[in-house]
């Protein structure tokens, strides 16, 4: 016996979408009341890596929440409908593969803005430099299940779960693929490493798509977070 089709789509993916940004601003805007200060004034690169963490919870709410809600009153629930499951295979291949992704695969993207333009390295590990050099001590651990565990997770639902699987209702599958990787790339405002993480994100896609489960895109985007976060933090 099939499942019946899921009812969730376009609209509770813009209804994710638009709770995440107000959700986050509204958490920005509780905040800087709480400071004492205007919400136009707040110094975000004056936050501690805690705060910074507090910050990031009203954004899952939306990215992670919606999903989970819509596929529970709208479809046959985030395992069936996300393919929100896991296997103890999907933790060594999807690890080795964020990996290798991290230092195989940006390299190679980002070599022609090496060659073309006068940007530096510092330049592109600047965003993530910013966030690592906040952590110090517990701050480290903050860091890890921010970047490394929370990230992952509340992204994958959103992109590789709902996203993609409703522009494959759609669209062939490669389109569908690569209109989520762009917009993958495109959701972490950050100019010179788009070209990087939406060559990264097809690679979630392909891997959600030809295991039919997220687990092998979830741990791989760990083993990709975490690669980088390891190399900032032990050098300092």
């Amino acid at each position: 016996m099939t499942d019946p089709a899921p009812r969730w789509g376009a609209v509770d993916l813009a209804v994710a979408f638009v709770v995440a940004q107000l959700a986050s601003a509204l958490g920005f805007a509780l905040f800087a009341a709480a400071q004492g200060i205007p919400m136009g004034e707040l110094d975000t690169d004056a936050l501690t890596i805690g705060e910074v963490a507090l910050l990031q919870v009203p954004l899952w709410l939306g990215l992670l929440g919606v999903p989970l809600l819509a596929t529970r009153l709208r479809g046959n629930g985030p395992v069936r409908d996300l393919g929100l499951w896991t296997t103890l295979r999907d933790v060594p291949v999807g690890l080795a593969i964020g990996v290798a992704c991290q230092l195989v695969l940006v390299p190679l993207v980002t070599l022609p803005i090496f060659i073309f333009t006068d940007t530096d390295q510092e330049a592109l590990e600047a965003p993530a430099r910013e966030l690592t050099d906040k952590a110090q001590g517990p701050g480290v651990l903050v860091l890890v299940l921010v970047v490394v565990v929370a990230a992952p997770l509340a992204e994958e639902v959103f992109f590789r779960g709902m996203l993609q699987r409703t522009l494959a209702r759609h669209l062939p599958i490669w389109p569908a693929m690569l209109i989520t990787s762009v917009l993958f790339g495109i959701s972490h405002f950050q100019a010179l490493q788009l070209p990087a993480l939406a060559a990264f994100g097809l690679v979630l896609s392909v891997l959600a798509h030809r295991t039919g489960r997220l687990g092998p895109s979830i741990w791989a985007h760990v083993g990709f977070n975490a690669t980088t976060v390891v190399a900032l933090v032990a050098g300092g």
